[in-house]
């Protein structure tokens, strides 16, 4: 949440390169960690958004990633997108996808414009439960 009370994003565009991988992975750790999220779920986050990168990293047509990380406690959204192939979609019955599922409370992929989006959301009273 900004300061000013109201929801707030943070906005990334990384090249499709896994040398720059880490820097979302710090920045969605800094966010979780100030929105109270506890250490477990914040490397559950961390997790889940390198293996959304991961997913969509060589399929980059256009070799950029772009990121937004939308806080509005206790939820924190990460939208991970990338121009990609027509028709390409993630193997939604690979290790990484179970992974991926298993680590946030939702995660949807969509594909418009032949932009394909990875959203993970995660709720810091939920990680508070576990």
């Amino acid at each position: 949440m900004s300061s000013t009370g109201r929801p707030a994003e943070v906005h990334l565009s990384i090249p499709a390169d896994s040398a720059y991988i880490a820097v979302p992975r710090s920045v969605v750790g800094n966010l979780a960690a100030r929105n109270d999220f506890t250490v477990d779920a914040i490397d559950d986050l961390r997790i889940a958004v390198d293996e959304a990168c991961a997913l969509l990293l060589p399929q980059a047509a256009d070799g950029v990633l772009e990121l937004v990380f939308a806080i509005d406690p206790p939820q924190l959204t990460v939208r991970t997108s990338a121009v990609v192939p027509n028709g390409w979609k993630p193997d939604t019955t690979s290790f990484g996808w179970t992974v991926l599922t298993a680590l946030v409370e939702s995660v949807v992929a969509e594909t418009v414009d032949g932009r394909l989006t990875i959203t993970v959301s995660a709720s810091a009273t939920a990680s508070e439960k576990a």
